[in-house]
């Protein structure tokens, strides 16, 4: 029975020695992979998840906005393995990205994200309020064969992100390291994945089939995947206005002000968000109290009464941010193994609040393309069939893209008579109610995403505005600001509608790229 006992233990501690070796062997083999770049190896991270052999991730994401964390959750709920490397994990503290349209709620909820504007104390907003010389009108959002929980939310921009990001690292198949990309991995014209240092510093490569560049306004690898053509039309300045009761509660506010607009919308039960647009590159100093100044002297004089004092007390506490106002259209590089999505890739005025709508519609239409997909790892093909992404954006895209250039140009103050008369032409017709307003209400929403509608309100205010100015006895100096009238309104809307693409954006029916099937693999 000894023997026994003692061969047995004998035979146990040589299996034993064997299976510790083996586990040695394979983990060498795993290091010597990553060191080597094997395309599907990553290392382990903080949240535990590690691949090896086939099982590395399916796509890289950069960045963990709005854009990056959104398509994380969706592509990771349905079943894709995603790494997702954002610079920043913090809560984010902005003053631009807190009001979400309709139209973009109804994206979050076909994404599955609804539940990421509950418990951070988001306001409903139900539409707008254009106020302007003393005179105001309420503009409802046409909300009657919806739910009645859609509305657009306004809300602080960080804790949205960061319900964003809760939900999307919820998922087991979804990576979330904080670290800053460098470079994409580029091969023979194709990006294999990206090059990266991760909170502590170390450098680190890892691979995909499919890289998503989503790092934001400040893109730096932008430049390899598009022609970026940025402007910078204005800055806006923000304060947070504490315990203040809005004219019009649940309501965007838009004063239209000299020499451009001014916004006002609820970010919580107890505090509203005024933004103040200042035309140009340059804004007052802070430093030597010009914007103080220039707030009180200029700005607060043109707001409604009932809004004043709190705006002044806002000013007085000194908490006053600026942030550039970028506008970039969408100019693609089709680029196998990589996209770009987000703010890295299209831009437009803030004024109307559409660049979350944008991102998370442009999420749909990338999601909708890609699930048919079992592999991505045919590159080539995957980025002729993704052409086809470029034009089924455009209805949404095109139609807020434009809306917010137009409408940017039309509200603001101008010494051109003729841009004056349009500007309250634009007032009045909006005042007209019903489809006069309805209508470039649920364009501005995203709930009606046609550009031909677009188009047709937007010349219809500019010959509402001649109507005017010719009844009831037309006169020679009439007829010619009527004529500069049309000539600015076209001016103005023409070269952003060049610039969006006019064939993809009125006939997209005519670009091969619509009708591309899906690779076979």
């Amino acid at each position: 029975m000894t023997g026994h006992s003692l061969l047995a233990v004998i035979g146990s501690s040589i299996l034993a020695f064997l299976f510790i070796a083996g586990i040695r062997v394979r983990k060498t083999r795993r290091r010597e992979k990553v060191d080597a770049g094997d395309p599907f190896v990553t290392r382990k991270v903080q949240n535990g998840w590690e691949s090896d052999g086939g099982g590395g991730p399916d796509v890289i994401v950069v960045g963990a906005g709005v854009a990056g964390s959104a398509l994380a959750y969706t592509l990771g709920k349905d079943g894709r393995r995603v790494h997702i490397v954002e610079r920043d994990l913090t809560e984010p503290d902005r003053i631009v990205g807190e009001l979400l349209q309709p139209g973009g709620y109804l994206k979050l909820v076909e994404l599955g994200l609804e539940d990421c504007v509950e418990d951070i104390d988001a306001q409903r907003v139900l539409g707008y309020a254009l106020f302007k010389d003393g005179r105001n009108t309420k503009l409802a959002y046409p909300l009657e064969k919806f739910h009645s929980d859609v509305a657009g939310r306004s809300f602080h921009h960080g804790r949205f992100i960061q319900r964003m990001r809760e939900k999307a690292a919820s998922l087991p198949n979804v990576q979330l390291e904080q670290g800053t990309v460098t470079s994409l991995l580029e091969e023979n014209g194709t990006v294999k994945g990206v090059v990266y240092k991760n909170k502590a510093g170390d450098e680190f490569k890892a691979f995909a089939p499919l890289t998503i560049v989503c790092d934001g306004c400040f893109s730096n690898l932008r430049k390899s995947l598009c022609s970026p053509k940025v402007d910078i039309p204005s800055s806006f300045v923000g304060l947070i206005l504490e315990n203040c009761q809005l004219p019009f509660p649940n309501h965007g506010h838009v004063i239209l002000a000299d020499p451009s607009p001014i916004l006002f919308y609820p970010i919580s039960s107890s505090e509203v968000r005024c933004l103040v647009d200042v035309p140009g590159q340059k804004v007052p100093s802070l430093a030597n109290g010009e914007m103080a100044s220039y707030l009180k002297t200029l700005v607060a004089p043109q707001l409604p009464e009932q809004l004043q004092d709190a705006f002044i007390k806002a000013i007085d506490k000194g908490n006053i941010r600026t942030m550039a106002n970028r506008s970039m259209p969408a100019v693609p590089h089709p680029t196998p193994g990589a996209l770009l999505m987000g703010d890295a890739f299209n831009m437009r005025h803030p004024l109307t609040g559409g660049g979350m709508t944008v991102a998370l519609s442009d999420i749909a239409v990338l999601n909708n393309l890609l699930r048919p997909l079992r592999d991505l790892h045919d590159a080539p093909s995957l980025c002729k069939y993704l052409e086809s992404f470029y034009t089924l954006r455009k209805p949404v895209a095109s139609t807020i893209n434009t809306l917010a250039g137009a409408l940017y140009k039309v509200f603001s103050a101008s010494p051109d008579q003729a841009r004056n008369e349009m500007r309250q032409a634009c007032f009045d017709y909006l005042s007209l109610g019903g489809v006069f307003s309805n209508g470039p209400v649920s364009l501005l929403s995203g709930l009606n995403p046609r550009p031909l509608s677009l188009v047709a309100h937007f010349f219809a205010v500019a010959i509402y505005g001649v109507g005017r100015l010719l009844l009831p006895f037309p006169s020679l100096k009439r007829m010619w600001i009527g004529a500069r009238l049309i000539s600015g309104a076209s001016a103005i809307i023409l070269p952003i509608i060049k610039a969006e693409g006019v064939r993809q954006m009125f006939f997209p029916v005519t670009v091969p790229a619509y009708y591309r099937t899906p690779p076979h693999n």
